[in-house]
């Protein structure tokens, strides 16, 4: 029953699934910034985040299965003003993240995939009903031969800066004997190269928006989060089914913006802003840099 699960699992809900052999069930990942400058003032911020993820997918049939995906990132930005006339408290921003929805499989080569997802976004600090964000995702999926399947569909979420909708391409194509793409384009992907059966070398990257209430000192505000990162990485098996991962590469275009919680957009349709309403930043923003970050993944076989 337990292989009939993870196999049902790879066919129809899978978004890290590895050069076809592997699930990703259960990942903790910590990362690090380097400390960078102020866009104006003398001194520096250092940015640090905590990310973890598990999959519980429930089989209800041979084709339908009710999929759960639940992540929580935690981020902290410590200021160091180099002035004793300015200071900012460190900030820690909490996202807890819930996909769950139905996948149906319609046959051997095609799927839907409708999630309902909510999420709490807050710095803990009194929190308020601004903190639940509300949104969706749809994907239909073709399978075009054993090593190329493709999902497209859009991602909406309720920002507390305005609706955001994110079209979406998921693929998974091994198009060479060592060297596959997989992701979720334009939020994160990989290119893999499977240097053998315990080591994969490859770039990554991760995009998001993502925007959360504030409380204590700052209620009625939010902050939000943008950074595209680009990473080299390596994957090592280092027993049963235990993967280490380690990245390192650069921020770009990272960005921690407070702005009063009735300054808003009219509609983001992925990074391209429609009617954007909001003056300058309540913060003291600062610049790109580098970063690194190291996971331990749980990663389930598939059935042969």
């Amino acid at each position: 029953m337990v292989k009939y699960a993870v196999f049902c699992f790879y066919l129809l809900v899978s978004f890290d699934a590895f050069a076809q052999e592997r699930i990703d069930l259960l990942t903790v990942s910590t990362r690090w910034g380097q400390p960078s400058s102020y866009d104006d003032f003398d001194g520096e911020a250092q940015e640090s985040g905590l990310f973890v993820n598990a999959k519980l997918p429930v089989v209800l049939s041979e084709k339908t299965i009710w999929f759960n995906n639940l992540t929580y990132t935690g981020s902290t930005v410590k200021n160091e003003f180099d002035s004793p006339e300015l200071s900012a408290p460190d900030l820690n921003l909490h996202a807890f993240i819930l996909q769950t929805g139905l996948v149906q499989k319609l046959d051997n080569d095609r799927a839907i995939q409708l999630l309902f997802v909510p999420r709490f976004m807050s710095d803990l600090k009194n929190p308020s009903s601004g903190a639940w964000q509300f949104g969706a995702i749809g994907l239909y999926e073709k399978r075009y031969h054993e090593k190329l399947r493709l999902r497209y569909g859009f991602l909406f979420n309720q920002e507390l800066a305005g609706p955001l909708l994110v079209p979406l391409v998921d693929v998974l194509w091994q198009f060479r004997p060592k060297w596959s793409l997989s992701g979720l384009f334009p939020i994160y992907g990989k290119l893999n190269y499977h240097a053998n059966e315990k080591l994969t070398v490859g770039l990554s990257h991760f995009g998001l928006i993502t925007s959360f209430d504030l409380g204590g000192q700052s209620q009625g505000t939010y902050m939000e989060r943008t950074s595209i990162d680009l990473s080299l990485f390596a994957s090592y098996n280092l027993f049963g089914n235990v993967f280490a991962e380690g990245r390192i590469g650069y921020a770009l275009d990272r960005n921690y913006e407070q702005y009063n919680e009735d300054e808003n957009i009219d509609l983001r349709i992925s990074i391209f802003r429609i009617g954007d309403n909001r003056g300058d930043p309540l913060n003291a923003t600062f610049a790109d840099g580098l970063i690194a970050s190291l996971r331990v993944v749980y990663s389930l076989p598939l059935p042969d």
